[in-house]
């Protein structure tokens, strides 16, 4: 019988990591491939010759998009609405999960519903979009010109991402905060001392969300920004396709790489800094979530 047993986890193991090895090669291989045609002939691209590897070699796509100054605009604004909406995200929501981790909270239940009620059903794209017409105005009234902060600032909440950190507060030992609190602590001290180090983990996590999540934003940045120079990074991408495959504009191509090099670069580009910052919260993350998602 345990000879049957080994034999049959063997056969699991192998049947196991195949699996995954090949879901891996097929989540590794539009990457790759990407790579491989942004830095390939034109006539190896254009005539699907690029299967793998990279044919023809040439860097030309990648030294035009950097000598791109709108290119190189739209990166910074990507930047900045990645980084200030990451922190104001993270502040808001780390408030208000605090306050609804907190029994003594008046009307807790309530706000706890209505924060679940809203990622069940939505108001829908119009509302939306004319509750971040009518923020525009607020901030167009005290001098704020750029809607950059408009987009940091109107998208800066997430229902499931507040649910992830207050059920992590939830799970900080009581004993810890009493002890914080005879010590003298104030409200914004047991947050900042207590804890936000024993959330790390769930933080990061949920830090690493909102940070994709801006950096990928693409619609409401393409019908809030009409400022070409206001563009952030997605809405440059998707208006460079619209313009490699406008027929018009592509007649008498005669660069040495092909329409489609120069769109992989602009992926290959916008790819580069998520898969520099991901390996260092990837340790946080599975931790995080099983923290944040999971409440006894």
């Amino acid at each position: 019988m345990k000879r049957k047993l080994e034999v049959t986890e063997l056969i699991f193991k192998i049947i196991s990591y195949t699996l995954l090895t090949i879901f891996a090669l097929a989540c590794l291989y539009p990457f790759i491939y990407a790579l491989s045609s942004s830095i390939s002939g034109r006539h190896a691209v254009e005539y699907s010759e690029v299967v793998l590897l990279p044919k023809d070699l040439q860097f030309e796509a990648f030294s035009r998009m950097f000598k791109n100054n709108v290119f190189w605009t739209a990166y910074s604004n990507t930047l900045f609405i990645t980084l200030y909406g990451t922190i104001w995200s993270l502040f808001s929501s780390i408030l208000g999960a605090y306050a609804l981790s907190k029994k003594r909270l008046l009307f807790r239940k309530f706000f706890n519903f209505f924060l679940v009620f809203t990622m069940w059903f939505s108001a829908g794209i119009v509302p939306q979009y004319l509750n971040y017409i009518a923020t525009r105005k607020v901030f167009q009234g005290v001098g704020i010109m750029d809607d950059k902060w408009l987009v940091v600032i109107a998208m800066g909440m997430a229902a499931m991402n507040i649910i992830l950190l207050r059920n992590a507060f939830e799970g900080v030992p009581s004993e810890i905060e009493e002890a914080a609190i005879v010590d003298g602590a104030t409200e914004m001290q047991v947050l900042s001392n207590v804890y936000l180090p024993m959330s790390k983990s769930t933080i990061a996590t949920v830090a690493l969300f909102f940070a994709i999540s801006r950096w990928n934003g693409y619609f409401w940045a393409r019908q809030m920004m009409g400022n070409p120079n206001e563009h952030p990074l997605q809405v440059f991408i998707r208006l460079q396709l619209e313009r490699y495959t406008d027929p018009d504009i592509m007649t008498g191509w005669s660069e040495v790489y092909a329409s489609d090099s120069a769109i992989y670069a602009l992926i290959i580009c916008s790819i580069v800094p998520v898969l520099i910052i991901y390996p260092f919260i990837q340790k946080y993350f599975a931790k995080g979530t099983n923290v944040g998602g999971v409440k006894e």
